[in-house]
């Protein structure tokens, strides 16, 4: 993220800052990049959002 927010160039410039609003943790990079590929297949932006509300349901609204 600090590489993204830093960058004066290319496609990542643009959209300053980024925040982290989602993770998912993994014991190994092939589980991490699978999850990715599905997510990146989804392309929509409500079930995007949908998955994001769920990961903070029950947390303090000020997080």
């Amino acid at each position: 993220m600090h590489r993204h927010n830093t960058s004066n160039k290319g496609f990542t410039s643009t959209g300053k800052p980024w925040k982290l609003k989602y993770y998912e943790v993994f014991e190994e990079k092939s589980d991490a990049l699978g999850r990715e590929t599905q997510l990146k297949k989804w392309k929509s932006r409500d079930a995007i959002l949908k998955l994001i509300e769920e990961f903070y349901r029950g947390y303090p609204k000020n997080q």
